[in-house]
């Protein structure tokens, strides 16, 4: 019998959520994807420490905010040695709500992966879901630079996403269920919002299902996952990125999985088209407490976790 993860590959294309190239290399993802959090945590760990080491001492003029995205780099081509897909590479939070700068960013992370001999093709470039990140992700989609808009929790922002003809989205299914956890407190019985019953899962089929219906190309990639049956109830998604201690189950765990996701059955179910601009995107999305609150925390936490990665990286030049 075949495991549950060695059964999910049928459906669907595993991607690991993380920076460690050890687990990369144990489950065998087509793509992996990073974060500032999960950089920070891996830069912390002694067989990585290396990396920002050689980054500092390489670069010895470089500003803290190049130097960040060196180290972004140099994680990134280490995993691209590993997995035979794309790696995503995340821009600065802070820079979430300036348009500008975050495609001039952009830019500079892919200059940097070309410099190492990466092809284009194989980088995506990681996007807050704020209306001035789906803009620069839509200008930088024109000059042939892949994006991956992260902490969408909506759709909303599916939909505004889908019109910058983003190459992938990253729904927060994991995000969503804590939300509407917290809030209904006492009230929440787990036991009925299990698998399908799940909010985050009902929030991803629901883009799934417009994206499907209207031949939208843009690739939906599952994320931030609390449990493997969260994982199990969006098979037959495009991509699902999966943290180690769930791939780790997965890989351990005996058993055959369906596809709960088709392009028949959201064709069938033929959501109503939905216009979107500037003013229905933030209409929408202020209407939407979840959405809303959990992209300002998420801006607000991958932020902080920038500042602790600048703090280490002037600790190592002061080190060096």
């Amino acid at each position: 019998m075949s495991t549950l993860l060695e059964s999910l590959r049928q459906h669907t294309i595993v991607v690991a959520d993380t920076g460690n190239f050890e687990t990369i290399r144990e489950f065998r993802p087509t793509d992996a994807t990073t974060n500032p959090s999960l950089i920070l945590k891996a830069v912390q760990q002694s067989e990585y420490q290396h990396l920002l080491e050689r980054v500092v001492k390489d670069h010895p003029n470089a500003s803290v905010s190049e130097t960040s995205d060196l180290l972004l780099v140099a994680f990134g081509t280490e995993i691209l040695r590993i997995v035979p897909g794309r790696v995503s590479t995340e821009v600065d939070a802070r820079l979430s709500f300036d348009t500008a700068a975050s495609i001039e960013r952009a830019r500079q992370i892919v200059d940097l992966y070309e410099k190492h001999g990466i092809e284009r093709e194989r980088i995506l470039i990681k996007l807050a879901a704020s209306w001035e990140g789906i803009q620069a992700a839509k200008a930088l989609q024109t000059e042939g630079i892949n994006c991956n808009l992260t902490l969408l929790f909506s759709l909303t922002q599916a939909i505004a996403c889908a019109q910058a003809k983003v190459k992938l989205i990253s729904p927060f299914v994991g995000r969503i269920y804590d939300w509407y956890k917290k809030s209904a407190g006492q009230q929440w019985v787990e036991t009925e919002h299990v698998g399908p019953q799940d909010p985050g899962v009902q929030s991803v089929r629901s883009i799934y299902n417009y994206y499907k219906t209207y031949d939208i190309n843009t690739e939906i990639m599952g994320a931030s996952f609390r449990n493997i049956e969260q994982i199990l109830a969006l098979a037959g998604c495009d991509l699902l990125t999966i943290s180690p201690d769930l791939l780790s189950k997965l890989a351990h765990t005996n058993g055959h999985v369906d596809a709960s996701l088709s392009i028949q059955q959201a064709k069938s179910i033929a959501p109503e088209w939905r216009a979107s601009n500037e003013v229905t995107f933030r209409t929408d999305l202020n209407a939407d407490a979840m959405a809303s609150e959990k992209l300002g925390e998420g801006i607000r936490l991958f932020t902080a976790d920038a500042l602790k990665l600048d703090a280490l990286i002037q600790a190592a030049r002061q080190a060096n």
